[in-house]
């Protein structure tokens, strides 16, 4: 263990994020290029999304496992198929629709939201692709910004430096998206906070996984709405917002809005909140024996005989012995029976 201890220093683990941090670059050209030359133009993103999650998965296993010596090296990424796990990504998903819900409500009351439905059976086909396209693109994220690279720069420098560096990370790859504006680095960098939060309070992705799934696909598959600039992600549902710029963010969506900004602060506090068993169960120290083994009684009593002074010993007590008793056939008669009594004479009774 204390070998090991040395391996994963601080400056390797430093020097395994910057590692991760390049192969995630390079895995993003890699699969865009490839769902560019083997997908058409509808299924690009869709496929471009399932090798990107494919070629993170198994490039931070293979790290994981030679470099950072993890003999489980999907479950150490934070996908630990443990008791509950379901129930976790439940637990995200309701509380990212509710998020997305209260910006979506809050819309609809201080400006509206013009929904058009497309009931066409083609419609109801291309619906679940949407849903693959945003359970393959969050995963993604999640994977590559709470994954291998977060866990080594938080061995490295600490989990408050990690939450940090992947949130502006995050936020600046968000500004980088067409018709991005300045309140969407905000938004971003609250969202990251949440999710963070989420992991570090559960040592898994689920819970982190489900809460992105559902602040995206809620807002995308249920209301219509813009995704990060991109109001095509809907086949069936499709929302035209109406308000003042910081309630809709405008045509980039709630990513851009200063209110979802609030909202999802005020989210972070709820994750606390609702990850609190979960946090008790999988961050607790479990606690390993070691040491000497110690003699608790023998180290009691003599703590005992120090402070009251040594007790001189009593004399043992005497014993008295008693000898057996004689068998009864063996013992001499002590009593034993009278003569009998000779009869007085008579004048009959010869000399």
């Amino acid at each position: 263990m204390t070998e090991l201890r040395k391996q994963d220093s601080r400056v390797r683990a430093y020097l395994e994020f910057v590692i991760a941090l390049f192969y995630f670059i390079a895995a993003r050209v890699l699969a865009r290029r490839a769902a560019g030359i083997f997908a058409s133009a509808s299924w690009q993103p869709l496929v471009e999304q399932a090798t990107l999650a494919f070629l993170l998965l198994a490039g931070y296993a293979g790290m994981g496992f030679s470099l950072a010596r993890q003999p489980h090296p999907i479950r150490a990424q934070g996908l630990p198929f443990r008791s509950g796990w379901r129930g976790e990504l439940g637990l995200g998903l309701a509380t990212g629709w509710g998020v997305a819900a209260v910006c979506a409500i809050a819309m609809a009351i201080f400006g509206g939201i013009l929904v058009r439905f497309h009931p066409e059976p083609a419609a109801w086909g291309w619906l679940a692709a949407d849903i693959a396209y945003f359970l393959l693109l969050t995963l993604v994220e999640e994977v590559a910004f709470r994954g291998y690279g977060f866990q080594r720069l938080s061995r490295s420098l600490g989990s408050g430096v990690a939450v940090i560096g992947f949130a502006l990370l995050y936020a600046l790859l968000e500004r980088l998206q067409p018709g991005a504006n300045g309140t969407s680095i905000f938004v971003a960098i609250a969202l990251s906070l949440a999710l963070s939060a989420a992991y570090l309070r559960t040592r898994a992705l689920w819970v982190s996984w489900g809460l992105n799934f559902g602040w995206k696909a809620s807002r995308a598959l249920l209301f219509g709405l813009a995704i990060s600039g991109n109001g095509s992600h809907s086949s069936v549902v499709e929302g035209n917002p109406m308000g003042s710029f910081w309630l809709t963010g405008g045509g980039f969506g709630l990513d851009g809005s200063w209110f979802a900004f609030f909202v999802l602060l005020a989210a972070i506090p709820l994750v606390y909140r609702i990850t609190h068993d979960l946090n008790f169960h999988h961050n607790t120290p479990e606690i390993i024996p070691g040491g000497i083994p110690v003699d608790l009684d023998a180290a009691a009593r003599k703590q005992h005989e120090a402070a009251m002074g040594e007790v001189t010993p009593a004399p043992p007590a005497l014993v008295q012995i008693i000898p057996l008793a004689t068998p009864v056939s063996q013992a001499p008669d002590r009593h034993p029976a009278p003569e009998p009594e000779q009869s007085a004479g008579t004048g009959n009774d010869l000399p």
